[in-house]
């Protein structure tokens, strides 16, 4: 089936992730002395680069923050109900919320610190594992290419089929991309969350991507990437 590969890569995730949780409780010294290095590296950067520093935080409090992310996937939904495909409105709106379930529950159980530096650039609440950054910005620019259409789908009826110009899938996938990998290099070099905090987010992001996008019967084949 057409979902497989996605089926596939959300459970790979998952498991890599359960892996690297395990590891984080486990305070495995490899990984720690990683994190604290990398975290180190970046957070002297920050310092030594305040107008650097200064642009990061813009991108991490306001253009990535979780919830512009959050509002972007409630225009999603809100369209798509307005345009009658309630069941992928839906599926956007419970890949969301799992996904703020996830990693608070995840900050709660696990409870790991967040870094902290004599010099502080910036601040953030919360315990530090998962990055919330990094996994609600890879749901919803996952679930938003999703929706994009693609070669092969089974068309959607007229009043839904709207189609885009050429160029408007690479350039969805670029946004996404550089959000997603962005934001997470702004946690960390804002020294507030350690590296192995946002691939944790990556990973479970692409799990709860995964889980909302598959499995969604003969329309939900047709939409996973297609209207």
């Amino acid at each position: 089936m057409r979902n497989n590969p996605l089926r596939w890569a959300g459970i790979l995730a998952a498991l890599l992730a359960s892996v690297l949780t395990a590891l984080v409780v486990a305070r495995w010294r490899p990984l720690f002395s990683f994190d604290g290095r990398v975290a180190g590296d970046l957070h002297a950067h920050a310092v030594a680069h305040p107008g650097v520093t200064q642009v990061m935080r813009v991108l991490s409090d306001w253009v990535w923050d979780p919830w512009t992310m959050r509002a972007l996937a409630a225009v999603a939904c809100v369209l798509l109900w307005w345009r009658g495909d309630r069941e992928r409105a839906l599926r956007v709106a419970l890949a969301v919320v799992v996904a703020a379930a996830v990693q608070q529950g995840l900050k709660a159980l696990v409870g790991r610190e967040r870094p902290v530096w004599p010099d502080p650039v910036d601040s953030a609440h919360y315990a530090a594992y998962p990055s919330g950054h990094a996994m609600t910005a890879t749901v919803v620019c996952g679930m938003l290419l999703w929706l994009l259409p693609r070669p092969g789908s089974r068309p959607l009826p007229p009043s839904l089929a709207r189609p885009l110009p050429a160029w408007a899938p690479a350039a969805a996938w670029a946004v996404a991309a550089v959000s997603v990998l962005g934001v997470g290099f702004t946690r960390v070099h804002l020294g507030v969350h350690w590296p192995s905090d946002v691939l944790a987010g990556w990973l479970l992001g692409v799990a709860v991507v995964a889980l909302a996008a598959t499995g969604s019967g003969r329309r939900g084949e047709s939409g996973a990437g297609g209207r």
